[in-house]
């Protein structure tokens, strides 16, 4: 564990991150519907792409923090809503793009995660956003969802055929915090037993007995491919090699699964409590660095650093991950990871003159746009903030929920 024994993120310093966080990524709107990538300074680029993957996040986050009462967000709500309806949405053969560019119409299962996501925090908010919703399940069951093989699929051209060989690990974490949502905004408890055999075959069968490190990649057949994407080792979707900051949030997603079945009154396996403290020590394993402090990107099968580079998304899961298991399990040391990993982000990537969090840094900590352009990011941040001061609970919006009933 680490020696020195930094403070607990303070109240204030949590506030005043919310609000900027907020605040900041108001100028990623795209006048018509939908939100784009903002630069490192705060600023649209005239010719933006409306991003489908961050116009979801930022319905959901926005959806949230209107919730809470801590911004006026449900104009920025209804308008990625409007994209959603809109460019991004395929009218001929169904689903969503991954933007408004016409260049790739593929149809990916981590945007539709995404979208599932975004339409549950609105409609469980009060938004207009039933259709979205229902068309979202349709299309997961109809075209994602494998019965057989408990999983998602990866990816088909736009007309539904064409499917990538490929299973990833990434689509389907992000599937289990989707399934997690419609649980919870449909009361629907099969999207549990979904999400419960997503992490059987992922974590229990796969990571656990490789030292709970994460496998992202396998084929159609669930053949792990070690040398996937050897040649593209920044790429910020399927990278080469581990991921741990992916240890960390499929270890909060199970703990957040263990939650949502006991308050459903369905079994809840002893091996997702075990497997979450496995994937949280994983992390720090195989990702955390002590000087300068960081988790890094990737690794590769040696266990040594891949890319060195520290997306901001990776300790904020980290951060979020300590949280839950320091509340779930009380198992010492995990306030004092949780208190490291807010004093790193504090320090290294809280962007004091432009506000937003520096998206990465590099293996010195100095701000990098090797994986990520600009900072385009909300959800991981704002999400990383609500986990700080609001009750565990199975989803985000299930916690603002208990927030507002306990005041």
């Amino acid at each position: 564990m680490p020696s020195a024994k930094p403070l607990p993120p303070q109240p204030d310093f949590l506030r005043r991150e919310t609000r900027r966080l907020l605040e900041f990524s108001v100028a990623a709107a795209i006048p018509g519907g939908g939100f784009g990538v903002l630069d490192t300074a705060g600023r649209l680029p005239t010719d933006a792409p409306i991003d489908g993957v961050l116009t979801c996040r930022k319905i959901h986050s926005y959806a949230l923090a209107t919730a809470l009462g801590e911004f006026d967000g449900a104009h920025l709500v209804g308008h990625g809503l409007k994209a959603l309806r809109g460019p991004l949405r395929d009218d001929k053969h169904g689903g969503w793009y991954k933007n408004d560019t016409g260049e790739d119409r593929r149809k990916e299962a981590y945007l539709h995660a995404f979208v599932a996501l975004a339409a549950s925090t609105a409609v469980g908010f009060g938004y207009d956003a039933r259709d979205l919703l229902d068309e979202a399940i349709a299309v997961i069951e109809r075209r994602f969802w494998s019965e057989d093989e408990g999983a998602m699929r990866e990816r088909f051209e736009a007309d539904w055929t064409g499917e990538m060989d490929y299973r990833g690990a990434n689509a389907n974490m992000h599937s289990v915090e989707a399934f997690l949502a419609l649980a919870d905004v449909t009361g629907d408890t099969e999207w549990l037993g979904r999400a419960e055999r997503i992490v059987e075959r992922l974590i229990h069968d796969h990571a656990r007995s490789n030292g709970h490190a994460v496998i992202e990649h396998f084929d159609r057949t669930w053949n792990v491919l070690r040398t996937f994407n050897a040649e593209r080792p920044y790429d910020d979707l399927r990278p080469y090699g581990l991921t741990p900051g992916h240890y960390a949030e499929w270890s909060h997603l199970l703990l957040r699964l263990q939650m949502a079945l006991e308050e459903a009154g369905r079994a809840s396996p002893s091996t997702l409590r075990d497997d979450a403290e496995g994937l949280f020590a994983a992390t720090l394993r195989d990702g955390w660095k002590d000087e300068p402090p960081g988790i890094v990107y990737t690794v590769g099968w040696d266990g040594e650093a891949s890319v060195e580079n520290r997306p901001h998304w990776v300790i904020a899961e980290a951060a979020v991950a300590a949280e839950f298991l320091s509340g779930r399990t009380g198992g010492e040391g995990y306030a004092e990871w949780r208190n490291r990993f807010w004093a790193t982000i504090e320090d290294v990537f809280v962007d004091e003159a432009f506000a937003g969090w520096w998206n990465e840094v590099d293996g010195r900590n100095q701000p990098s746009e090797a994986i990520y352009r600009g900072k385009p990011d909300l959800y991981h941040a704002y999400q990383a903030v609500l986990a700080a001061r609001l009750p565990l609970a199975p989803t985000y919006a299930a916690a603002v929920r208990r927030s507002l009933d306990s005041t």
